[in-house]
């Protein structure tokens, strides 16, 4: 079987739940057939950052729908469905969205993208370089990063290559996804006293390094370690390296005069630079992590 959804969203600011575009498309027997995007108004601020990143402003999203006045479209085209996004980010969105507004949770199978790309070709993408914009460059896919229909579409492309590749269906891949990349039990993490972590390589969420920034609800070496379980290296500073950066409540005496950390600024300018980090909060992170199959 290739027919299967594939879905992305844009949002105002660093948290999920502030949705303001959503982008679809439709598989049927590994072939496009139909897509969807709208505008949503997220009733919240836009940082500036996030602007730069999507172009979206307040203003574009003034006569938009909100959440909930999509929320009927979204349940016609998807219930029922395997569901795919690049990695756990967009389910978060809408979990996180849909609690907001108490809304009725996505009726779908979700599968992970990037988690099909770690096993479909190990040898690349195991423990890094799994991002949409670097495999679909290295598979050959043109589209346009950050919008959200542009980056349904080339995830949905993903799949089928991958689909292809390996002579596996969609339905052999729900099942596969859940199954360690090489094989082998899961290790536990090394625990250690300092904020460094090394994950296991067997979570859900191995390969990603994670910083953090700001102060958290949960101390600090919890965070690490719930982070570590789930699979993530865990580092005290923003590098290249670096595929999350957890923002906390910021100490606006320890900022020198900026708005945001300096880790925050370092990951924005990577991000300036092409690198694939995301900026997430504490409970995006939290959601994350304790995600059921993610």
């Amino acid at each position: 079987m290739l027919t299967f959804n594939a879905i992305d969203v844009e949002t105002a600011n660093a948290d999920r739940a502030s949705i303001c575009q959503i982008g679809i498309v439709h598989v049927v027997d590994g072939e496009l057939v139909d897509s969807w995007q709208t505008l949503v108004d997220p009733q919240d601020w836009f940082d500036p950052w996030n602007v730069g990143i999507h172009g979206i402003k307040p203003d574009d999203v003034a006569d938009s729908p909100t959440l909930p006045e999509v929320r009927d479209e979204l349940r016609r085209r998807l219930r029922g469905s395997v569901l795919v996004s690049h990695t756990a980010f967009d389910r978060v969105a809408f979990d996180r969205g849909m609690k907001l507004h108490q809304l009725e949770p996505l009726r779908v199978t979700w599968l992970d993208s990037a988690k099909i790309v770690r096993r479909a070709w190990p040898d690349h993408y195991a423990r890094s370089g799994y991002g949409l914009q670097n495999v679909a460059h290295d598979l050959g896919i043109k589209f346009k990063h950050h919008d959200a229909l542009e980056d349904a579409r080339a995830a949905a492309q993903i799949v089928v290559r991958a689909c292809s590749d390996t002579g596996m269906d969609v339905l052999n891949w729900l099942e596969r996804v859940e199954h360690p990349i090489g094989g082998g039990g899961a290790r536990r993490p090394r625990t250690q006293a300092a904020v460094k972590r090394t994950g296991c390589p067997d979570g859900r969420l191995s390969g990603e390094s994670v910083v953090f920034t700001g102060k958290l609800k949960i101390p600090l070496r919890v965070a690490s370690d719930m982070a570590a379980s789930a699979g993530c290296n865990v580092t005290a500073n923003v590098s290249k390296k670096t595929t999350m950066l957890v923002v906390g409540v910021q100490d606006k005496s320890r900022l020198a005069g900026y708005d945001k950390s300096t880790k925050h600024r370092k990951a924005e300018a990577l991000i300036a630079e092409g690198s694939d980090v995301k900026i997430i909060s504490e409970q995006d992170f939290s959601d994350l992590t304790n995600i059921d199959g993610a």
